[in-house]
């Protein structure tokens, strides 16, 4: 199947050159090219250029793009879209002016999605994430990190987790699945940390990888969840089965937990609202890129990643949504990078950057996923008529996707 695309008023993101990731300086830079083509064969991008130069080809499809954007998909690193019902009370107490600490006090918060979670059967779990699913694919995501950590049992994980199996298997969507058995506390190990690590290392991670269930292993690193020192227990345990750590930390405090994750050569250190001169000092040195949530940061009033301050030291940034029944219900990367933009002071270019080949870097696919380059996969967000690439995070309120393809087609 061959599909070409003509008269696309801007392809950006176009690196004719494979790269892993763009860091400080260079997230101000996206390459583009204006008046152009692009050529895709069965799910891969073949070729690319300006209409002048458009060769004689035949084709199967043609689709006219004039007047619109054509850019990759989002790759979303960061995200929670397996989980049972939905944390709707809370959202109305924390109007009401509960604090995210007061609501988890009271048995809501994780503890509230986990009781939910083990209460549903694994078929209801994944006919309501299917739906989630498909949502963030209609709004331009064709790769989605997907996490579990609402189970807090072993049976639960492997349920989340199986669940999030199933979703690869039945979508198109690049898939990756980060076990997060130590997202908190389960209430009968409050008094016994050391207790539910031994749990999570020699009942669940076995189990995992028996079923070869999960890419990445992943924990809470936070003041009254996980310490540096249980995080640290579980990190060495995830590499003893191949798994990478991608991990929660400095999302309310920081207590050297950055640190800690580069020592263990973590591939990602997720939230980063609160950020340190040495945390930033650390990463500079490491391959472990920092990935930003900003919809979390607006959605319970907490600090804002200081993106500006970690460009201006060299860093790399990537965007993700976070989306998760507590704190982040939406997986509109659409609605991140305007957030990132209105809230951060990031540019549309970093944003871009940020959501498109750094989120790929943040989930381990920058090889086949974030870019306009030969030979990556076909994904792809064509945009209705609109006047640059900059109405995406301008509009931020307008849907202005006319179509998606993944796999080299049309969802």
């Amino acid at each position: 199947m061959r599909t070409l695309i003509t008269n696309i008023k801007e392809l950006i993101q176009v690196r004719e050159t494979p790269i892993a990731k763009v860091s400080g300086t260079e997230m101000a830079l996206l390459p583009k090219i204006e008046n152009a083509y692009l050529l895709i064969e069965d799910n891969l991008i073949a070729e690319f250029g300006k209409m002048e130069n458009l060769p004689e080809i035949s084709v199967d499809k043609t689709i006219d793009a004039t007047g619109k954007v054509v850019l990759p998909t989002w790759c979303d690193s960061h995200t929670h879209i397996v989980y049972a019902g939905n944390r709707v009370q809370e959202f109305v107490d924390r109007i009401n002016g509960l604090s995210y600490e007061e609501i988890a006090n009271r048995g809501g918060g994780i503890l509230n999605s986990a009781k939910k979670l083990n209460e549903t059967s694994e078929e209801e779990i994944y006919n309501q994430s299917k739906l989630r699913l498909e949502e963030v694919m209609q709004q331009g995501t064709g790769a989605v990190e997907i996490k579990s950590g609402y189970g807090l049992t072993v049976e639960g994980e492997l349920k989340m987790l199986r669940v999030i199996k199933k979703l690869k298997e039945n979508y198109p969507v690049a898939i990756k699945a980060t076990f997060l058995g130590a997202h908190a506390f389960p209430t009968e190990f409050k008094e016994n940390h050391s207790g539910y690590i031994d749990v999570i290392i020699n009942e669940m991670l076995p189990k995992i990888a028996e079923e070869n269930l999960a890419d990445y292993i992943d924990a809470f690193l936070e003041t009254g969840y996980f310490s540096i020192e249980e995080t640290e227990r579980i990190m060495e345990a995830g590499k003893k089965y191949g798994l990478t750590a991608k991990i929660h930390v400095n999302q309310f405090t920081a207590i050297n937990g950055i640190e800690a994750c580069v020592k263990h050569n973590a591939l990602s250190v997720d939230h980063l609202e609160i950020v340190t001169d040495e945390d930033i000092e650390i990463l500079k040195n490491s391959q472990t890129i920092p990935v930003a949530l900003p919809s979390c940061s607006y959605f319970i009033s907490i600090p804002y990643t200081p993106a500006r301050k970690m460009l201006n030291a060299g860093l790399p940034l990537a965007l993700a949504s976070d989306f998760n029944p507590g704190t982040t219900p939406s997986g509109n990367m659409n609605f991140v990078i305007a957030t990132a933009c209105i809230k951060m002071k990031m540019t549309p270019e970093e944003v871009i950057n940020a959501a498109t080949i750094n989120g790929a870097y943040a989930m381990g696919i920058s090889e086949t996923h974030g870019s306009i380059t030969k030979g990556k996969r076909a994904n792809l967000i064509i945009t209705k008529p609109i006047t640059s690439y900059y109405q995406l995070p301008y509009a931020f309120g307008t849907n202005l996707i006319d179509e998606v393809i993944i796999e080299g087609k049309v969802i």
